[in-house]
């Protein structure tokens, strides 16, 4: 059987951990299926660049997968943040074709990023985020970290519709349901290759194939059967996405066909993707 047609729905394949292989690597993920990659912005001063590695990337579109464009402002970095920022984001949104707008949202993971100042700073860009979404009738792809309670209010508080992908989505069953009540899908890495992920097993369970997308948030969250060392982190490709797509099988006791299929028109519906799912030989 050919590979299956996969879509990576978050990638930071456009970092400079990427510069010296990225066009071997691209071949290698289409060779393996993987027919398209969303290339995830996170900082103002890279966009420029994220448009550079689409168009070589795109190039080559025989051999690569398809290079799709995510631009944001990520929580993260709210101190390097600034409104001229968001102003350049809505130029990028005039200018380019994008997809999503991503990734954006809110994080207390460290002590510093729960402070009420940093805090309220993360929610003020991440509003105007959405706000852009919503002039220009975009998804927005969410990173969302020990801050569930709080996205959901604000997507609430805008009376949010565009919906889109929970990146790397790491809350409980309730939380998950909250968030495809209000049309995103939740997005699945390398993490359920791992069997202590059990939170995130039980979710999936839950939920079933109808609400998740498949992404690699290259070049992290390698799947543990292509990490190659116990102490040092194996830089992870878009080319390891069917390894996601094996373990999210076994978890849902699927047939690995039949997911993909529907990962696929979970993925188009995410990021409003007319495209028809490629023809798969099963020789």
């Amino acid at each position: 059987m050919l590979p299956l047609p996969l879509i990576d729905t978050h990638t930071h394949f456009d970092v400079p951990e990427f510069d010296h292989d990225r066009l071997v690597l691209a071949k290698l993920a289409k060779q393996r299926g993987v027919q398209a990659v969303v290339l995830i912005g996170f900082l103002a001063e890279r966009f420029d660049t994220l448009v550079q590695v689409q168009q070589q990337i795109n190039q080559a579109a025989a051999e690569h997968p398809q290079a799709l464009l995510a631009p944001g402002l990520h929580p993260f970095y709210i101190h390097e943040h600034t409104t001229e920022h968001l102003l350049k984001l809505e130029q990028l949104l005039k200018s380019q074709q994008v997809v999503a707008i991503g990734e954006i949202g809110l994080d207390t993971f460290t002590k510093e990023m729960k402070q009420p100042e940093v805090f309220a700073r993360q929610q003020e860009f991440f509003s105007a985020q959405l706000e852009l979404a919503q002039q220009y009738n975009l998804p927005v792809l969410l990173h969302i970290r020990r801050a569930h309670a709080e996205t959901l209010a604000l997507l609430k508080k805008h009376r949010f519709k565009q919906g889109g992908i929970a990146h790397a989505f790491g809350g409980g069953i309730q939380e998950a349901k909250a968030f495809i009540q209000m049309g995103f899908k939740l997005g699945v890495t390398g993490q359920v290759t791992n069997p202590n992920a059990k939170r995130l097993h039980q979710v999936i369970q839950a939920v079933g194939a109808d609400h998740l997308v498949l992404e690699t948030d290259c070049p992290d969250m390698t799947p543990l059967c292509c990490q190659q060392s116990h102490e040092h982190r194996t830089r992870n490709t878009p080319a390891n996405l069917p390894f996601v797509l094996d373990s999210l099988a076994s978890y849902l006791q699927q047939e690995k066909q039949a997911l993909a299929r529907q990962i696929w028109q979970n993925t188009c519906e995410a990021l409003n993707l007319d495209w028809s799912y490629p023809h798969v030989t099963v020789i």
